[in-house]
């Protein structure tokens, strides 16, 4: 069960990933557990991932800000292991390099960095960008497919990808400062019902 610290940041943050959502991420906590959030990283152009839609969750420990969550990517990549923790400075294997001001922003911006580099890693594979490509075309099937995908991204559960947005221009510094929540300022309501209640 989430702290009420936890509680406050996550939704504090939920709120303002919709209000200014980083580019090519979509992300949002399961109506029944704020601890666990669910993402979709789309590829950038000119990488071997360009096209693909990219599946996969962060659990959040009860007691965040103050400790980093793990992270997972559940659709094939030829990146990460599918279903399986993430070595990365941001994730649970790197408790001392956890600084509580990074966001969920912050944590996904970094995941899909770490994604298009070449970095070996726990959690990491190594494939040919040929595979990385056809893994990318074959992604959204792949998630429609996934029951898990269809509950939490029902907006994304189209015969094909949306198109891809281009991001704003702002340099990536901008893009780090407004991902961060305490900089930010939420949205003062949502569409998305939180039915996870407010620990007493």
């Amino acid at each position: 069960m989430a702290s009420k610290a936890a509680f406050k940041r996550l939704n504090k943050e939920y709120l303002a990933i919709q209000a200014n959502p980083p580019p090519y991420v979509t992300a949002k906590p399961l109506e029944t557990n704020i601890l666990e959030w669910h993402y979709v990283l789309r590829g950038p152009p000119d990488t071997p991932y360009a096209g693909g839609e990219y599946h996969g969750r962060v659990k959040f420990p009860s007691d965040y800000p103050y400790k980093p969550p793990a992270i997972q990517m559940i659709t094939p990549s030829g990146r990460f292991q599918t279903n399986t923790n993430i070595c990365m400075s941001m994730s649970n294997f790197h408790p001392s390099t956890w600084n509580p001001a990074w966001s969920v922003a912050t944590i996904l911006t970094g995941t899909l960095s770490f994604m298009v580099e070449e970095e070996a890693t726990t959690g990491g594979i190594r494939t040919s960008n040929a595979d990385r490509k056809a893994l990318a075309r074959k992604s959204h099937a792949f998630n429609l497919a996934n029951k898990q995908f269809s509950e939490v991204f029902p907006e994304l559960c189209t015969p094909e990808p949306a198109p891809l947005v281009d991001p704003t221009q702002s340099s990536e510094a901008d893009m780090v400062v407004a991902a961060q929540t305490d900089g930010g300022t939420p949205v003062a309501g949502t569409r998305r019902r939180m039915a996870t209640t407010q620990p007493n």
